[in-house]
């Protein structure tokens, strides 16, 4: 019963008199537990991984503690007034995509980066990681669904402009989750069966013009170690045998924190980074490895949830995108590491080290917090 106290008030007011803490500074709790525990274990991690290295360590929960930042500041804004603002996203992230072609900061043989000497350095492709979905979501919420073929073919160009741009870095695996992203998005809009099947039929002459007109030399060879990495057991093969002998070495148990001889031996190259769960599955065995993809399973089943509760169509569509491509996320690193897919450059989420993936994969669960504790006040106003 409202008391008439409460009578006096707005109904608006008298849901935020009521609301919890979490409710009232829009952040979804289960969200936020999950994120923590994932992001105080991937510095214990982290730490062995690197070799012990505290600096490196210090920077990764620096941008942990930024993108924590990030997420409560992101789940403040309404989502409808973050699709006002998506088409400048949009062409801002193009535009810094096209800087990177001009000038930007080349290393280990890729130009991805934009570097501001003395202030940053960050990399405009993992910012398209959530521009990407927000902007077919916006543009195909604007339109009835399913989709007629203008809007698909629309949403397809929009989607191509950056996935050439970051091919181009190159940047092939960055450039695939960014090309599934806007599909999911396009897929959950309702598109029709002949589309699908006509898309996957494409598969197979669009993967050999990539192996003869875009794919370079490099990333061949890592198709072809895929194939069969015991053709070349000290060059491309290294990682992926290495990978696995860390993962097996590690049995149900693990060696114990500290105690992998893969990684703490130099045997296991970027260890910290692409190839991170191998070092979890080594020192922490099956248990660690279960473990950590139940918390993945478990941010996806909240993810999943949220999109069904979403009131708006902009917002469904945007949280089942950021949901399923968080998905192929963990599927890529995880495959890729364990030889059932090719070596593509993806790091695992919330483990491996990098500031820019961790703030921007931190941000979508921002926008993720925003759709579901705006949906409650809308709901109930």
């Amino acid at each position: 019963m409202i008391s008439n106290f409460d009578r006096t008030l707005s109904d608006e007011d008298v849901l935020r008199r009521r609301a919890s803490l979490l409710q009232r500074m829009h952040i979804d709790g289960w969200l936020l537990l999950l994120l923590l525990i994932l992001g105080t274990g991937s510095l214990f991690i982290l730490y062995s991984a690197s070799g012990k290295n505290v600096d490196l360590l210090l920077k990764q929960a620096s941008s942990f503690g930024i993108g924590m930042v990030a997420v409560v500041a992101i789940a403040q804004f309404d989502p409808r007034f973050m699709a006002r603002w998506v088409p400048l996203a949009y062409v801002v992230g193009v535009a810094l995509l096209m800087v990177v072609e001009v000038m930007g900061h080349t290393a280990m043989g890729a130009t991805r980066w934009i570097n501001i000497p003395g202030v940053i350095r960050f990399q405009p492709s993992e910012l398209m990681k959530i521009i990407m979905p927000m902007t077919i979501a916006w543009y195909l919420s604007r339109h009835n669904l399913p989709p007629r073929f203008k809007h698909i073919v629309v949403s397809l160009a929009m989607i191509g402009i950056p996935f050439v741009l970051i091919v181009k870095q190159p940047d092939l695996g960055t450039s695939l989750l960014i090309l599934a992203s806007g599909a999911f998005v396009v897929f959950m809009a309702g598109l029709q069966w002949r589309w699908i099947i006509g898309a996957a039929a494409a598969v197979v002459p669009v993967a050999v013009g990539m192996w003869y007109f875009v794919m370079h030399d490099y990333q061949k060879r890592r198709v072809l170690t895929f194939l069969n990495p015991e053709s070349d057991p000290l060059g491309a093969g290294w990682n992926i045998i290495q990978s696995k002998a860390a993962i097996g070495s590690g049995g149900v148990l693990g060696k114990g924190w500290l105690l992998g001889t893969q990684s703490h031996l130099d045997f296991l190259p970027e260890s910290h980074t692409d190839f991170i769960i191998a070092v979890l599955a080594e020192e922490f065995g099956l248990v660690g490895v279960c473990l950590l993809l139940l918390l993945y399973l478990l941010l996806l089943a909240r993810g999943l949830v949220i999109t069904a509760q979403a009131q708006t169509l902009f917002g469904k569509l945007l949280a089942g995108a950021l949901t399923m491509t968080f998905f192929v996320y963990v599927f890529v690193n995880i495959g890729m590491v364990s030889g059932l897919l090719p070596v593509v450059g993806v790091p695992l989420p919330f483990i491996s080290y990098g500031g820019t993936h961790l703030v921007t994969l931190l941000s979508g669960f921002g926008i993720l917090m925003a759709i579901h504790t705006h949906r409650k006040w809308i709901a109930q106003v």
